[in-house]
């Protein structure tokens, strides 16, 4: 009896061929949690619902620090501290100062000043290093599949040749080779449903073309670029939109503050106005009072001179 291996998320059990080979998942829980991006710091998690989409580190630094910013070098939403992001920080201080990618031309690659580390000599940066790495591994996957159909039916053609003789033989061959033609459109039809889906990818080169993983490479670094330029072209109307709004809000308090200084200056006018008319009548009331004061001296000095 074959033994069987526990799923990491359920924990039923299954044979090893019905796992995944990273994680040990089986297919209703590969599907229920599929592997994504993170909406901040790209990295592949696996996803616990739809509404979630961000990883647990990102969401520990949400709450902690807020929504991330840009990073200065990789432009990837993830500087929850300063103008970098972690993974940009931590090469700066261990490699230096970032290069040129060769081939997003952003100032994001960090050269790590080993040949064996580079990916096939080039000096790229975290994004497309994946990326390429990705492809690479999707091309492996589909040569695979395409030598191991064309080693099937090579196989059955040899086992008919083995089975059959004379005008049987040539019979058997015919329909052997029948097979064969049959199959070949619906490698196509993979090929066409993997063209539709994204990826620029010919049949004749997978078979015959050494360059085939440059040209998927280069489809998939360009959905990469659109993707990026998209987000940039989305942060730059955020930034108007917020340039704008804070624009308005200056105006608004220029316009109050002035409206402000202009019934602060009027009541400092009328108040002024007030005291100095407040100042004039007390001057006058002091002098009727000391007028009547001197009236009243002298009627009582002439009240003493007159017996």
């Amino acid at each position: 009896m074959a033994a069987l291996y526990a799923c990491t998320k359920c924990h039923q059990r299954f044979p090893f061929e019905a796992l995944s080979q990273g994680q040990q998942l089986c297919k209703e829980c590969r599907i229920a949690h599929p592997v994504v991006k993170c909406t901040y710091c790209r990295t592949e998690y696996q996803q616990e619902s739809k509404t979630n989409t961000i990883c647990k580190k990102c969401a520990q630094n949400v709450q902690l620090y807020g929504t991330p910013k840009p990073c200065q070098y990789c432009n990837i939403i993830a500087a929850f501290i300063g103008n970098k992001c972690q993974r940009c920080t931590n090469s700066e201080k261990k490699y230096g100062p970032p290069y040129s990618c060769e081939q997003c031309k952003q100032q994001c690659a960090f050269d790590r000043k080993d040949d064996r580390k580079k990916v096939d000599g080039k000096l790229l940066c975290w994004l497309c290093t994946l990326s390429y790495k990705r492809v690479l591994q999707k091309t492996k996957e589909q040569r695979k599949h395409l030598s191991s159909s064309s080693r099937a039916s090579h196989q059955e053609k040899e086992q008919y040749s083995r089975l059959s003789g004379g005008s049987h033989y040539n019979s058997q061959k015919t329909l052997s080779t029948s097979s064969i033609q049959n199959e070949i459109p619906k490698k196509k039809s993979k090929f066409e449903s993997i063209t539709a889906n994204g990826d620029s990818f010919s049949p004749d080169l997978a078979l015959d073309s050494p360059g085939t993983d440059h040209f998927v490479i280069i489809a998939q670094l360009k959905e990469e670029v659109a993707t990026l330029k998209k987000m940039l072209h989305q942060k730059d109307q955020m930034i108007l939109e917020k340039e704008k709004k804070i624009t308005e809000l200056k105006a608004d308090f220029q316009y109050q503050e002035s409206q402000m200084r202009a019934k602060m200056n009027q009541m400092e006018k009328t108040h002024k106005e007030v005291t100095e008319q407040l100042q004039a009548k007390n001057r006058e009331l002091l002098k009727q009072a000391a007028a009547l004061s001197k009236s009243k001296k002298s009627e009582k000095s002439g009240a003493i001179t007159s017996p």
